[in-house]
């Protein structure tokens, strides 16, 4: 189900269920990582001060819709270890109208997952809330050591992540087409339980120390009885003033925003984070006395820009490639932005540019003037003649997906290793797909998809007086 369309009367919407789940969501995660409401405070103090200094952003944000959905907005990551809990997680997510876009795989660098992203896809359903979570899968054929990619296998299926409430839930979803009221909040209280922190491991203490020994992140998801959310991310305006304002606040911030420089127009997705949590946990052989540590929850905060097209992709693949080959793994944080905004320069910082190099994507709408203007214009009207009278105006299409490397570097920085295991570079797309149970939305296509359906409500709403 992808949105409201065709929901029975007694039932409520598919972006009503999201709303009240990431809802109870932020409550919960608030309640197990105190810092997180810091960093929510801090986000909304930045955004406030952004909008008053920057009038020309309020307007654009409240005329394409975006600034009631600011407040609301939030990314979750998990992490799962079997084919039949991501399959099962796509089913549950698609009671809330989301569904799996993009594929992502981030054993290129060093992370032995694969991932996608599941969100709404409507330009209603996003504007309602675009609440969205990454979700990866453990490739356990990546474990070196067949006795332990064994044995891990082993303990992933004893383990259910799902309350039997919730299963019976999501079918009866599927079969009537949604949820009443009281059964969406059930489904929200016992979806809810699949994503809660359990400080207590499945395992024994040197099982744990041999998982972790292969990657830090195969013992975070094989360990625990669930696949707790690990971060829940708002976003905001101004990330470089959030990153500098995290200290303050009591946060130790990674060394560098990932993703593209900070420009004049936002592209794509940056990205910073507080340092993980070390959190007490007791393995099944620990005394009442002894506890383990690990490290895995963390506050990620992230800055939102125009989504590219193929081309504007390339570009920015292209010029990341740029930044790598001139500075080596090893060299010192601070260069990387000196050497992010010298290959950046060649990505042209204005949306008239952008727009004109076919490098991103634009929602058209008649602006005020347009409007009163409809009768004397023609349905076939020059598109960028009727936006330089300022006929049509062209707003830039917000990036609602990730970037691999900057999940990735993200992942990498909070699991505490300073492991960057070289994992053959092969996507297994086709795989990730089988153990889905659907394919992946192309992101791309759903842009194009919603800048043509602007550019056709436009022509049609030309065409309703000429005709």
């Amino acid at each position: 189900m992808s949105t409201t369309h065709h929901t029975p009367a007694h039932l409520v919407s598919s972006d009503e269920i999201r709303t009240r789940f990431s809802r109870a969501m932020s409550e919960m995660y608030r309640t197990e990582v105190p810092q997180y409401g810091t960093l929510v405070e801090l986000v909304a103090d930045i955004n406030a001060q952004v909008l008053q200094a920057d009038p020309a952003l309020q307007a654009q944000m409240a005329h394409s819709g975006e600034l009631p959905r600011l407040d609301v907005e939030r990314h979750g990551a998990i992490r799962v270890g079997t084919a039949q809990e991501l399959a099962t997680l796509r089913r549950l997510f698609a009671v809330m109208g989301m569904q799996p876009v993009g594929y992502y795989d981030l054993s290129v660098a060093g992370v032995p997952v694969h991932s996608t992203a599941f969100r709404p896809v409507t330009d209603a359903a996003l504007l309602a809330n675009p609440f969205r979570v990454f979700t990866s899968l453990l490739r356990l054929e990546l474990i070196a050591d067949p006795a332990l990619r064994a044995q891990a296998a082993a303990i992933l299926a004893r383990r259910n992540i799902f309350t039997p409430g919730v299963l019976d839930l999501i079918a009866q979803a599927e079969a009537a087409g949604g949820l009443d009221s009281a059964d969406a909040d059930r489904f929200v209280q016992e979806a809810l339980e699949t994503f809660r922190w359990h400080s207590a491991a499945t395992v024994d203490a040197a099982t744990y120390a041999a998982l972790q020994q292969s990657h830090r992140l195969v013992a975070d998801v094989v360990c625990f009885k669930g696949p707790h959310i690990n971060h829940l991310t708002p976003r905001t305006l101004d990330i470089d003033a959030a990153q500098a304002a995290m200290p303050a606040r009591g946060m130790d911030a990674k060394d560098v925003v990932e993703g593209p420089p900070r420009r004049a127009c936002p592209i794509l997705l940056r990205q910073t984070s507080f340092k993980a949590l070390k959190e007490a946990v007791r393995f099944t052989d620990a005394g009442a006395d002894r506890a383990g540590a690990h490290t895995a929850r963390f506050g990620e905060i992230e800055q939102r820009g125009v989504a590219l097209t193929h081309q504007g992709r390339a570009l920015y693949d292209r010029l990341l490639g740029e930044v790598r080959s001139m500075g080596n793994a090893g060299s010192a944080a601070a260069d990387y932005p000196t050497r992010l905004a010298q290959a950046f320069a060649q990505f042209p910082d204005s949306h008239a540019e952008l727009r004109r190099q076919g490098l991103a994507f634009y929602r058209y709408s008649l602006t005020a003037q347009g409007q009163a203007q409809v009768g004397d214009l023609a349905a076939d009207a020059d598109l960028e003649q009727l936006l330089a009278q300022g006929l049509v105006q062209a707003d830039p299409i917000t990036y609602e997906d990730f970037l691999p490397v900057s999940a990735a570097g993200i992942f990498q920085s909070n699991l505490g290793g300073d492991e960057q295991k070289h994992y053959q570079a092969h996507a297994a797309q086709q795989a990730f797909e089988a153990d889905l149970g659907a394919p992946v939305l192309d992101e791309i296509a759903l842009y194009a998809q919603a800048q043509q359906r602007s550019i056709d409500t436009v022509r049609a709403a030309l065409g309703a007086v000429t005709a």
